[in-house]
């Protein structure tokens, strides 16, 4: 017996019913992201992983990145994230790109994860980013976009929250706590809902707090009202307010994003019931074009991954129905002889605009209509001997087991009445 060879552990087939529902979610993020005015864009697959190490984070470099040496003895990684790439791009570019910059893409990212239910090691990633301006309404801009794209796609705000934070609120209210290492206080909030609070605590003295720190830091991420202490938060919301979206968006203060190139709000969507993991994360970055070597050019941007939004969209019902076949109309094969009619009847469908499967075999007709039933096909075109000799068709519709013969010219009009 052979062996079948499997997939690369965490790497991904997409079957044409997979293949349906990220392209149904890269047309949605599309449809938001020019509505807003974005352009489309992508970046290289291969990075150098100097890149990265600068500004993504230890745990991102070192525990998630797939690395290895070229021919050339260069560290190269397969882009884990786009935005340093972003970075990168613009800061080569800057003094050509009108600003600000608003730019989309959608693309694969690879993390050596482990694998588990919305996390794989191969993603597809959503990034959407606003770059040379420093305003707040740009920060609510971008958060706009991400529950603009919850309503094209059905979701509610009874179904899903946006968190909003302020890393430059949190760096104040942790300096407060006697805490030196902020860095060190942002690993331990970016992990209170990863840890039980026992491991919480533990890693929070292994981090060089004390366990009053640690105390009051969780005290702290305890309070709902924090961000009436920011007037950057206020003016932050007032703006959604008046965008119309405010409903999907609320204050967190555990919200501070892992990757350390974050500098003033920060966001995270998930579900209401907290069921999977985020299903977007994001906020400004002010430095990240001048850590690459370019000019300072503040930005705000987020990242959506594929898996975690379908599974949300999957569990309140918002998927669209898998068609099978994209063509409406199964052109038969009756026998060899009637090759070149089947052919022509397809041809002529196609040329006026309606989409044809033609069977490749002259097999048993009633095999040939079981296919277009399987494939989701509405109507099937047949032309026999009898059809061909007389310049016929017969129509048959396939929902209501119903059929008509007309002449070819009629053909077109008829089945267009059927669809």
């Amino acid at each position: 017996m052979k062996t079948k060879i499997p997939t690369v552990k965490g790497a991904r087939d997409f079957y044409p019913e997979q293949m349906s529902l990220r392209n149904w979610l890269y047309e949605n993020m599309k449809a938001v992201s020019q509505k807003f005015g974005y352009q489309e864009y992508d970046g290289p697959f291969l990075e150098t992983l100097e890149l990265y190490a600068a500004k993504s984070g230890e745990e991102l470099v070192k525990g998630q990145a797939f690395v290895f040496k070229d021919r050339g003895d260069e560290q190269i990684t397969l882009r884990p994230e786009l935005t340093p790439s972003l970075a990168r791009m613009v800061a080569q570019k800057a003094n050509e790109l009108p600003r600000p910059i608003r730019w989309w893409s959608f693309g694969p990212m690879w993390r050596y994860e482990r694998p588990q239910k919305g996390r794989s090691r191969e993603f597809f990633q959503w990034n959407i980013d606003l770059l040379g301006s420093d305003s707040l309404e740009a920060d609510a801009e971008i958060a706009a976009i991400g529950a603009e794209f919850f309503k094209a796609i059905g979701l509610t705000s009874s179904e899903v929250k946006i968190q909003i934070n302020n890393r430059q609120l949190m760096e104040s209210q942790i300096a407060a706590l006697g805490i030196g290492d902020i860095k060190a206080a942002f690993r331990l909030i970016d992990r209170m809902d990863k840890l039980p609070a026992q491991a919480w605590e533990e890693y929070g003295v292994k981090q060089g707090l004390t366990a009053d720190q640690v105390k009051n830091l969780r005290a702290l991420l305890d309070d709902k009202e924090l961000w009436r202490k920011s007037d950057e938060l206020i003016q932050f919301f007032d703006a959604l307010e008046a965008l119309g979206v405010r409903d999907y968006f609320e204050y967190e203060p555990t919200v501070v994003r892992g990757l350390d190139y974050y500098t003033r709000i920060v966001m995270e969507a998930r579900d209401r019931d907290s069921e999977f993991r985020a299903i977007f994360g994001g906020g400004r970055y002010d430095n990240l074009v001048a850590d690459v070597g370019g000019d300072r050019i503040s930005g705000v941007g987020f990242a959506m991954g594929d898996m975690v939004i379908a599974l949300v969209a999957e569990k309140y019902g918002k998927t669209p129905k898998f068609a099978k076949s994209p063509a409406s109309i199964l052109v038969t094969l009756f026998n060899a002889n009637g090759v070149a009619d089947s052919l022509k009847v397809a041809a002529e469908l196609r040329a006026g605009g309606i989409p044809v499967e033609l069977y490749p075999d002259p097999i048993k007709l009633d095999k040939q209509l079981k296919y277009a039933d399987a494939q989701g096909i509405r109507v099937a075109v047949i032309i026999g001997p009898d059809e061909a000799k007389e310049g016929k068709v017969t129509i048959k519709d396939l929902g209501k087991r119903v059929q008509i013969t007309v002449n070819r010219g009629e053909m077109a009009g008829k089945i267009g009445e059927l669809l």
